[in-house]
């Protein structure tokens, strides 16, 4: 996707604007692959939301989204993402926070209330925990499961399934059956970084050897 330069300075006058704007609470602002990424203090996240939407230079009214992702080897392994937008200055922020599986972080419902879905889904997937949440509890997996699908140490057997069976009638719990078998994709280029000679080599090895 090709970013135009009306963005790219529209993110980097943004960028500068936060920097100035959220002073220490901000830990990092970076601004690559047209995409503006800030990183916050875990404690601070319900301040710079207000500060990130009630400004009226920047004005971030709409969350699109909130997300987690999962680094095991890391003493905080979780983030927590969160996407915005500025309908009013056409600009989209990424705001980060860390946190491990045991520390809750502020819950931001106050400011987007649309937000109490996406805490639900980053706590019912990852375990992310929310202090100030309404209604936290599961939202996408079954009553009563045990553990967090995202995690990356999430076992991918040993569960059970839940689905409704039509012949019995009922709804029914079974061990969970991966229909298809688990597969390892490498994802290196075919023409580097392998240990073994692929079909046509020997003759593109030979030409070089004539030359």
């Amino acid at each position: 996707m090709t970013i135009s330069q009306e963005t790219l300075e529209s993110l980097d006058e943004m960028k500068s604007l936060v920097e100035l704007r959220l002073g220490d609470d901000l830990i990092d602002a970076v601004l690559a692959f047209g995409e503006l990424t800030l990183t916050v203090r875990r404690e601070k996240i319900v301040d710079v939301l207000r500060r990130l939407h009630d400004d009226g230079q920047m004005q971030f009214w709409s969350i699109v989204d909130i997300c987690g992702a999962d680094y095991p080897d890391r003493e905080e392994r979780f983030d927590v993402v969160y996407h915005l937008l500025s309908p009013r200055q056409n600009v989209r922020v990424r705001v980060k926070v860390t946190t491990d599986s045991v520390t809750p972080v502020p819950s931001v419902t106050g400011i987007f209330p649309g937000a109490e879905w996406y805490e639900r889904e980053a706590y019912d997937l990852y375990g992310i925990l929310f202090t100030g949440h309404p209604d936290l509890r599961r939202i996408l997996t079954d009553y009563g499961f045990d553990g967090h699908p995202l995690r990356k140490d999430f076992p991918l057997t040993g569960f059970s399934e839940v689905r409704y069976d039509d012949e019995v009638k009922r709804v029914v719990y079974e061990p969970v059956n991966l229909r298809q078998e688990f597969r390892n994709f490498d994802f290196l280029s075919p023409w580097e970084g392998t240990d073994y000679v692929l079909p046509g080599d020997e003759k593109a090895k030979g030409d070089e050897k004539a030359k």
